[in-house]
């Protein structure tokens, strides 16, 4: 028997056990159930505020809370009084801050409003545009992240609850500054991103 005579018998018994495979899934197709409830799980505590700001502490992290942003600049001068390269990317001279994402492996600080947090964790939600360039959270030696009182969630699951109204293309949650602890279990603050995250808390922008 030739090769193409051999070929064109193999592609019809494919074809025709292909078609048995699909009528038996088809016959043999379960009935359809309703989705299981989803539990909604509750968080515990009643001050939202207090909670984050104990698991910022824990995640070697520091919290402050502001009146406003109008004295902003101020603020993140006296936290980091020897920083030089400071992005604001919230209130900041746009001409600088673009003259400053040039050389992104050079900054000192780097200031971002979050979209929420997480009491639970203290964690931060960040999208893309929040963060500007996706790597700013991470390559600067200080990070600034700030959020709205009201954004305030309790869990992981109400942040989730309101992450999935949105659409972004890139998304993190950043909880402290960059740690580990793979080296004999000892903790090492600033291993391979931020050296320290400072959150500033206002009652609204």
């Amino acid at each position: 028997m030739s090769y193409e005579l051999r070929a064109k018998y193999k592609t019809q018994i494919l074809s025709v056990s292909r078609e048995k495979i699909l009528a038996a899934a088809k016959q043999n197709k379960p009935a359809l159930v309703p989705l299981p409830e989803v539990t909604a799980f509750t968080f515990a505590a009643n001050d939202l505020l207090a909670a984050f700001t104990a698991a910022i502490n824990k995640a070697g992290g520091a919290v402050m809370l502001l009146n406003g942003i109008q004295k902003l600049a101020q603020q993140i001068q006296e936290v980091y009084p020897d920083a030089k390269r400071i992005a604001n990317l919230i209130d900041g001279d746009t001409a600088a801050n673009k003259e400053l994402l040039n050389e992104v492996a050079l900054l000192d600080v780097v200031v971002l409003k979050g979209q929420l947090g997480v009491a639970e964790n203290g964690a931060v939600w960040l999208t893309d545009k929040d963060c500007v360039e996706r790597v700013l959270p991470f390559i600067t030696q200080h990070l600034i992240l700030l959020i709205e009182k009201q954004t305030l969630v309790g869990n992981m699951h109400q942040a989730y609850a309101v992450m999935g109204k949105q659409n972004p293309d890139y998304g993190v949650f950043i909880a402290g500054p960059s740690k580990t602890a793979d080296i004999e279990q000892s903790l090492v603050i600033g291993a391979h991103g931020p050296r320290s995250l400072q959150v500033f808390i206002v009652e609204q922008l």
